[in-house]
């Protein structure tokens, strides 16, 4: 959609000197556990107000409200964005329902803060883009808190500065167990209702962080199997990845490794980077392994991470936040938020049709582009149309905390 087409959204709401609206779309597992206590931390530094809550559950909605003090409960947001006008909205709710909420918020006027993934497909992300204002907001931004915190931070900082040497090799793993009754939930495990498999609802935040360290990537291969659970998408993949920078990663998704980790390991000329957590990380999670030839002073200021600020939602919330007041895009937005998405689809895309697939060649005409099966034969859903229980099943988004 070109500019000049767009839908007037309402002019921006100056932010100075007042806290910042929020409203949380989505009151299950991780509205309750991530979001509303991140909004609240900053409601109590005087930084946002939680106005409302949504969801299509009226009871939900009310236990929420009653516990989290949320003074208004609704199950119609376009309501709610018309009464209450929010400065921004968090949106907990399952991928299938991210598109139509995000472009429903922006063109109310309020930023978006959308759990991961962000939307099911790269068209859809093109037009929750598209919506966004030409300068100074509302944008759209995704939760990608892995990449927040001093850690993270620090060691990106290492790698922009080359103080370690070039990176070379990196390999990125994300290797997490769930078992049956865990896909026993209707909408999991099906491209219609949860968008992809591991390499879209668990993996996607290591190789977000992995992108936002090393840059661009060039191109990927990638091989995806469903060796144990009756899904429609795959339980494991493996892909080798290209950057630009020359370096090369490999990278695993599973929900089949019962001896659960999240780790990231780059290899440079000076020094090897570790990350080894599960669910988040602090600066003990952090190893800098020097190059023998490397002076100990130096290898000493790169141990030095500064305060420890762990990565979560509150760590990005303060950076949007503070993008709000500032009127300027907020990482993980834009072209930034949508690097690692491109990734998951062009390593569907090189899985199914067993090819090397670049950065930039899946675009409006691929069938990757609308769908993350691409209508591969074994992949694609024997219907694209979701039955009630699927719909029904899609009320709130408890895939971030670990079942």
């Amino acid at each position: 959609m070109s500019p000049s087409s767009r839908p007037a959204a309402p002019l921006p709401v100056p932010l100075a000197g007042r806290s910042i609206r929020a409203a949380v779309i989505g009151t299950g597992a991780i509205g309750r556990g991530s979001h509303l206590p991140a909004l609240r931390q900053l409601a109590a530094e005087g930084e946002t107000e939680v106005v409302a809550a949504v969801d299509i559950d009226a009871t939900a909605v009310e236990r929420f409200c009653a516990e989290g003090g949320v003074p208004h409960g609704y199950t119609d947001l376009a309501r709610m964005l018309a009464e209450q006008r929010p400065d921004l909205v968090t949106i907990c709710t399952p991928p299938t329902l991210h598109r139509e909420q995000s472009v429903a918020a922006l063109r109310a006027g309020a930023w978006v803060w959308c759990e991961k993934p962000p939307v099911p497909t790269l068209a859809d992300y093109d037009a929750v883009e598209a919506q966004e204002g030409a300068e100074s907001g509302p944008y759209s931004s995704i939760v990608f808190q892995h990449r927040f915190g001093s850690g993270s931070r620090h060691v990106r900082r290492l790698l922009a500065e080359q103080e370690l040497g070039r990176p070379l090799v990196a390999h990125c793993q994300t290797t997490w167990y769930r078992d049956t009754a865990y896909y026993a939930v209707p909408w999991r495990g099906r491209w219609q209702t949860e968008g992809g498999g591991p390499a879209m609802g668990h993996g996607i935040h290591q190789m977000d962080l992995l992108l936002d360290l090393l840059g661009p990537w060039s191109e990927v291969r990638a091989m995806a199997g469903r060796l144990v659970h009756d899904v429609e998408t795959e339980d494991v993949s493996t892909a080798l990845v290209r950057f630009e920078s020359g370096a090369m990663a490999t990278v695993v998704n599973s929900v089949l490794s019962p001896d659960e980790v999240s780790r990231i390991r780059i290899d440079c000329e000076r020094a090897t980077v570790e990350l080894t957590h599960l669910y988040g990380h602090s600066n003990a999670n952090w190893r800098i392994t020097p190059a023998p030839d490397v002076p100990g002073e130096q290898a000493a200021a790169w141990q030095d991470f500064g305060a420890d600020v762990p990565s979560s939602h509150l760590a990005q919330l303060r950076e949007l936040v503070a993008s709000m007041r500032a009127g300027r895009r907020p990482r993980s937005s834009g072209a930034d938020g949508r690097t690692s998405l491109e990734l998951i689809t062009a390593l569907y895309k090189s899985a199914f049709t067993d090819t090397t697939v670049r950065r930039g060649e899946v675009g409006p005409g691929d069938p990757y582009y609308t769908a993350l099966h691409g209508g591969a034969p074994g992949w694609a859903p024997a219907t694209g149309t979701p039955t009630p229980t699927d719909t029904a099943a899609a009320t709130v988004n408890v895939e971030e905390v670990p079942a």
